[in-house]
């Protein structure tokens, strides 16, 4: 479903332990919005909703609601410490456009 890099495996879990979030996961999702018609939405959570999907790859649990696992299925989770920027990143094969920051996208 959602493809985790090693670098986003990484820095998840760097992040978590310093949030005292360790037994959370990754938490991703699609919003309206952005100047491409869809947004990313990525936090950690430890809850679990009733239609939530559940996913795990490279040791990672990776959590998607109903509405956004058909805009995110193939999706490429990575995290970019370079200079246009620090993040994660969504390197998606169904968007058909996104904005010159990467933060939306549209199909």
């Amino acid at each position: 479903m959602i493809k985790v890099t090693d670098n986003a495996k990484e820095t998840a879990i760097r992040m978590m332990a310093e949030e005292n979030k360790a037994d959370h996961f990754i938490r991703v999702g699609v919003e309206g919005g952005g100047c491409s018609g869809l947004m990313y939405q990525l936090k950690f959570d430890n809850e679990i909703k009733e239609d939530d999907k559940e996913f795990e790859d490279n040791g990672i649990k990776v959590v998607v609601d109903k509405k956004s696992v058909l805009y995110l299925v193939g999706t490429i989770l990575d995290y970019s410490g370079g200079l246009n920027g620090k993040g994660f990143v969504f390197s998606n094969p169904n968007a058909s456009r996104t904005c010159g920051c990467g933060e939306s996208f549209s199909l």
